[in-house]
Formats: C-alpha cells, structure tokens, sequence
C-alpha cells in the first residue's frame, strides 16, 4: 500500500552537476513521506550516473524519455505516474530546506478551500521573497498543490517563462491560494535557468531551439518579448513540398547562423538547390539556426560534422553571418575539408575586436575560397587592414540578409497624411540619432514619429518619458510588426528613419567606422512598404548608405529638421520618391540576388579546383 503523503515532480535535462544536491535536499526532509518521480527528458550528460545511487530508494521512480520533449511533456508525464492525493515540484537545479514540504502539507491540510500553497523563496544569490518574487511567478519549487486533472502547457502548445500561464492560473479555478510565510527553498540563480534562456536578451527563440534541438515551429511568449506564432509565420513554407534537385543542382552546407529573414535561403532550395544545416553552439537570441521552423533545410550532426561533410560530399560551404558565428566558422575551416567554403560576414569586424576574436576574423578571410561583402564600402575597409583581400579570392557584393520576397505580397493602406495634413514619419527599432529635443522640433514642423518595438521601448523609457514631455502629440508608440505586416502597417507612413548620424571619416575609408559602413536591417523593412529613407548629408563621407540610397534615389538627406520639414512638405518631390522606392522593392529582397549567388558560388567551386 502506498503510504506517501506528496508526489514530488522531477523533471531534468543536462542538470548532471546540481541533480545530486537537489536530491539530497528532498532525503534530508522532516516529512518522509514523499515519492519521487524524475523524469528525464533526454539527457545528453551524466545525469543518469548522478542518478544511480539514488535509485535503490523504494520512494524513488526513475523514467527516461528517449529525446527532449519539454518541460510541459515532461511534467505531465511525472503527474500520469503520481499516485498521492498533493503534488510538489523540485526542478534539479534547485533545492529544499528540510521542513518545506511538512510547511507546505500543513498549510493546505489547514485550509479544506485551497488549491495551492506556497512557500517563501531564496532567489538572485542572496535576496528573499517571503511569498511570490516581486515581479515573477510562483516558482515550481515554492509550490504545492492537491492532485487535480488539469495538464500542463507542452512545448507543442505554447513555449513560455510563465508558469501561470503554463499551469498555475488553471488551478485557481479549484480554490485559493494560501502562503506558508516561511523562507523554505531556493530558487538556484546560474545562467542556465529555464527562464534565462527563454528570456531576451540573454536567451531567446534561438537559444531555446538549439539547447532543446526543437525540431518542429513554435508559438512562443515570454514575459520580457512579444508573442511569436512560427506555425501560421511559416505555414506556407514549410507545407510545400521539396523542390527536386536540379540537374546542374548544389548540394549547400549552411554553416553559422542565419540572423533576421532566415526564410531567405529558401530562394535556393526553390531554385533545385540542395540546402544543409551545420549551425554554431550557444546562439544568441537573434541568431537563427536550425532545426529551421521554415523546413525545407536537412540538419548535420553537431557532434560528428565532419563525418556527416564526408557522406554528403557538398559543393560548397555558405558560412554566415554575424560575428558569433566567427569561432565555428574558424573551427570549420580550421578542419581542412576539401570543400570550398564562401564567408559572408555583416556584423560586425569592430565587435570582433572588442570581443578578442579579431585573429580568428581575419584567418577566415584569409582562408575562404570565395568573399561576399555587404556593400562596396565593407570591401574597401577590408582591403585597408587585410591588403589585397578582394583582389585575392572571388567576391560578390550582397547585403546579409535581406527579406524573402513573399513579405512584398498585399495592397498598401491609405497614408495618415491624406487624412490630417500633416507628415508622419516611422522608425523601426532604436530611434538612434533621434534625441527628444529633436521629436521636438520634429513637431514644430508638423512631423509625427511613430516608435515601434514594445521591447526596443522597455529600454529606451527614459528617452520616452522625456520625449513626451517635450512632444505630447507628435510620439506615437506601437508594437512589434513581423514580416508579414510590414507592408500593411509601415505603407500608413510618408517616411522612415535610417540612424540619423552625422559622419566623421571625411572621405577616408580608413577612418569609417560601423555606423559608415552598415546596412542597417530597417532599410529592407522600408523599402518593402515604399517608404523613402531619411538619412543625414553625409555628402563628401564614405557611408555605404548614402551611396546605395543615391544610387537608387530612395532618400530624404537633410543636415537639419527644418530643412527636412521643407522636403517632406514638397509633395511633389515626395511622391516622386515614394514611387521610385515602390518600383524598386523587388531588388531589396534576397531572391532577386538568389541567381546571382549561385553563379558565384559556382565560380568559386570552379577556382577551387583549378587551384584558385
């Protein structure tokens, strides 16, 4: 007969070196009548040796999954093998002082009307919480509750950092919740937290993916980001099927990450191009690598790539695309494959410097069979502190990562300017170079700014604050738009806002610095809804920019808002402008480059083997 009083859930992954403490915590309580449920969701360490000495307990129970599922499977496949009538929760990296689950039991046993009973917290190091962490979330191992028939979220429903949200707020429908007072776990604070790595800027969608190898899209939400839907993002996508091969077809190894508008390379794999996936460790949030949620995209192993680069005998190595990426891409070429590899880096050379990984940077350089700078001033940076670097390899000119042209699709909405007379501008992101005495001018001139990224704006509150004190009715604040809205929401607008910086190289590329030879991703943004670019004179600078944008005539320059209130007033010159940034959306998506890149690549493979 089973005489435990509480089921206490385990759910762990690659927690080898804190699943010991956490077990000894739940064997030194005062309550010893508890059963344990660990579930293992797929470890890759030494969690099972951990494990080992723990199992002869009769109270323990032991369940592997054969692959990583996620928290919400694992957690429900512990409460299907719980058998007593109060669930607790001990993650593997935290702990129990010796009297929290006999609290916890004598809190709900005390009250007949509640769900749920809490514990206070140790938490960030050394700080307590005598009940809920101010600004958080019950954490699992504060809590226990009595056995109800609600589940948990799973991965496949919703990824998040909000246990309300996940399980909590569900349980609330059966009864109050009711705190102990007493400080009787803690919360162990280290970078690999589930939250950290859910959480922007330090964790993310990416770094989720490629800790958990996620293979299928997500819908995702944290409490610090927006609500990301890769299932409906991506459907079109992922549901067509595989372009076939191509007679003359390359077999393309993807090596690094992919950054923004990841979905772009697919112009390859529609062109009979066969596309793999070799992706670097730890992303950061903004460094898209694979499993890809678009599809369409085969992953090698990471631990055995270069077995994998033997079976599959590509053509070529594509290796991108941030400076992240800069130690694998080393690593890559360091392992001598025979395989010609092209190296397209954007951002950023300077960051490589600041980060000690300059003589990396400039071995792949000097190694890569083939070059591709984003712009032609990028080039000839480059050829300043590595000497004859274009002339010494094949080289192409491309922005990194430019949108898929699907994202051009839909009809334009009606500009806010026909209907109150005024400008309306828009930026994207950091409104850099944009101070709040210059909104404020901005207003005196009839101009409206509308700011839009929710999270961009949780760090710039101060600049917010200010700034609607000195323009009240001319910032305007909006959410996040993806892709898909881009043409919709940002065609409402007479203008967008480049980073309004004025340059000092005087027309020496060697004195350029990032801001002057950047491609800022908004550009793209922009130009799909037809918006001109507003952008400082920088005339008599080397700034990649100003170049692209003369050359195509996409810009508003200006050197100061009045002068940029009296072009934007010109209607005439305006929607010339307007009109010529429309006819020309198409060049700024990666598949009008898509043949372009191939030939390149194809030239590459050819020097190669003619020992270029």
């Amino acid at each position: 007969m089973n005489q435990s009083r509480v089921s206490v859930l385990m759910p762990t992954y690659n927690q080898a070196a804190f699943v010991q403490r956490a077990l000894d915590s739940l064997c030194d309580q005062s309550l010893s009548e508890w059963e344990l449920i660990i579930v293992d969701d797929g470890s890759t360490d030494d969690t099972a040796t951990r494990l080992a000495p723990y199992l002869d307990d009769p109270r323990v129970c032991y369940e592997r999954l054969a692959n990583n599922q996620g928290r919400g499977a694992a957690l429900n496949a512990a409460l299907d093998m719980a058998r007593a009538l109060f669930i607790a929760y001990l993650p593997s990296d935290d702990v129990y002082y010796r009297e929290h689950l006999e609290s916890l039991l004598s809190a709900l046993e005390a009250n007949p009307g509640a769900a749920l009973a809490f514990s206070g917290v140790r938490h960030s190091y050394n700080r307590m919480a005598e009940g809920q962490i101010p600004g958080k979330w019950l954490q699992m191992v504060q809590v226990m509750h009595r056995r109800l028939p609600e589940r948990w979220l799973d991965r496949t429903e919703l990824v998040s950092d909000d246990l309300g949200r996940l399980y909590w707020d569900r349980l609330s429908g059966h009864g109050v919740f009711v705190a102990t007072g007493a400080i009787t776990c803690e919360w162990v604070d280290h970078p690999g937290q589930h939250h950290k790595l859910l959480q922007e800027p330090i964790g993310g969608i990416n770094t989720y993916r490629s800790r958990f190898n996620v293979p299928y899209p997500l819908r995702y939400q944290t409490t610090e980001g927006n609500f990301i839907d890769e299932v409906e993002h991506y459907r079109r996508f992922r549901e067509r099927p595989d372009t076939p091969l191509a007679t003359d077809g390359l077999k393309i190894v993807l090596a690094g990450e992919l950054a923004y508008n990841p979905e772009r390379v697919l112009a390859l794999e529609e062109r009979g191009h066969r596309l793999y996936g070799l992706w670097m460790p730890h992303p950061y949030w903004y460094n898209s690598v694979g499993p890809v949620p678009f599809g369409h995209v085969e992953d090698l192993p990471r631990d055995d790539w270069r077995a994998a680069l033997h079976e599959i005998q590509p053509d070529v190595i594509y290796a991108l695309l941030n400076w992240q990426a800069v130690p694998f891409v080393k690593e890559i070429l360091d392992a001598n494959t025979g395989i010609p590899l092209v190296w397209h880096f954007k951002e950023g050379p300077f960051i490589c410097l600041e980060h000690g990984i300059w003589n990396e940077l400039v071995a792949i350089h000097r190694g890569a069979a083939g070059q591709i700078f984003c712009n032609a001033e990028t080039r000839d940076w480059y050829d300043t502190v590595i000497p004859g670097l274009s002339r010494s390899t094949p080289n192409l000119l491309l922005d990194g990562d430019l949108p898929k042209q699907e994202w051009l699709e839909g009809e334009r909405s009606p500009r806010l300017s026909k209907q109150d007379g005024e400008v309306h501008t828009v930026v994207p992101g950091r409104p850099i170079g944009l101070h709040p005495h210059t909104v404020a001018e901005l207003g005196e001139q009839g101009i409206h700014l509308h700011f839009y990224g929710d999270f961009t704006q949780k760090q710039w509150v101060a600049w917010i604050k200010k700034t609607q004190g000195m323009a009240p009715d001319h910032l305007h604040l909006h959410s996040q738009v993806d892709q898909g809205g881009w043409l919709r929401e940002f065609s409402q607008y007479d203008a967008g806002w480049l980073h309004w910086l004025p340059s000092s190289n005087g027309g020496d590329v060697r004195r350029a610095n990032w801001d002057d030879l950047n491609y800022p991703a908004r550009i793209t943004t922009l130009v799909t809804a037809g918006l001109p670019l507003l952008q400082y004179d920088n005339e008599g600078a080397v700034v990649a920019t100003q170049s692209l944008a003369r050359r195509h005539d996409l810009s508003v320059f200006f050197k100061s808002i009045p002068e940029l209130g009296e072009k934007l007033h010109d209607r005439d010159r305006m929607a010339a402008l307007q009109d010529s940034v429309w006819r020309q959306r198409e060049q700024f998506t990666f598949d009008y480059h898509a043949d372009r890149l191939i030939e390149f690549f194809r030239e590459v493979i050819a020097s190669h083997k003619n020992g270029g």
